[in-house]
């Protein structure tokens, strides 16, 4: 896997986002979005995927976290490639738990199959993220679930998924999302309207609520302002 795009924090850093594209992307492409709505002592973390035959694809490489033979929610999957893909995201985690930052500052996020390993890259960690941003996707290896789950059932997960979707269908994430409801106690499924296999500004301004919400940007933001005053009286 090539080097991951960074953006920085720009005050000291205290939390972590680490967000996976989608298939034949890179992390260039969602790097500038990110850093545009990031709480500003969070680092983000845009890795690209190593380049591999994908069955869907009718063989062409391309950059992509594991293999996909088909899109229907019963088909086939790649168990290996998803796990080995799983352990290259908690290994990611670790190097950011071991520079300091606790696991309950590190957010995953993620578009379409890149939102599907960070599901279940968050679910198979065994200490309790910050969160999890999944955007177009589903829930691989569902019907390993709840029995796969090792975190916390308090992680919070927010799904979001177009409902003209071509290419992940909208009932997928639906079907994913109930599935999650039944043993993770907080989980939002939010629709849009006429979007499909992409994102939206109104989907990106939710993205940067729910993260400072999770990271506790407005309470930072208001100690700060409180010990401005403080020094100034």
């Amino acid at each position: 896997m090539s080097a991951p795009v960074i953006v920085e924090a720009t005050v000291k850093q205290t939390a972590t986002l680490i967000f996976m594209h989608g298939l034949g992307d890179t992390g260039h492409s969602w790097s500038s979005a990110l850093a545009a709505i990031r709480p500003p002592f969070m680092k983000i973390i845009c890795p690209t995927a190593p380049t591999q035959p994908v069955s869907l694809n009718a063989g062409f490489r391309m950059p992509s976290w594991f293999d996909l033979m088909t899109l229907d929610i019963g088909g086939p999957e790649d168990e290996p490639g998803i796990k080995s893909a799983r352990d290259s995201v908690h290994g990611m985690i670790e190097k950011e738990i071991s520079a300091g930052i606790p696991a309950d500052r590190i957010v995953l996020g993620g578009f379409s199959q890149g939102g599907a390993l960070a599901l279940y890259s968050a679910l198979t960690y065994n200490q309790s993220l910050a969160g999890v941003v999944a955007l177009s996707c589903w829930l691989p290896l569902h019907k390993q679930f709840p029995g796969a789950k090792v975190t916390g059932e308090d992680v919070p997960i927010f799904q979001a998924h177009g409902d003209y979707d071509p290419v992940v269908p909208y009932k997928f994430g639906q079907l994913s999302a109930s599935l999650l409801k039944s043993f993770m106690k907080n989980v939002t499924f939010k629709t849009y309207n006429g979007l499909s296999h992409s994102s939206s500004e109104d989907e990106m301004d939710d993205v940067k609520d729910i993260i400072s919400k999770w990271t506790h940007w407005e309470q930072s933001q208001n100690m700060a302002r409180k010990a401005q005053c403080c020094q100034i009286s």
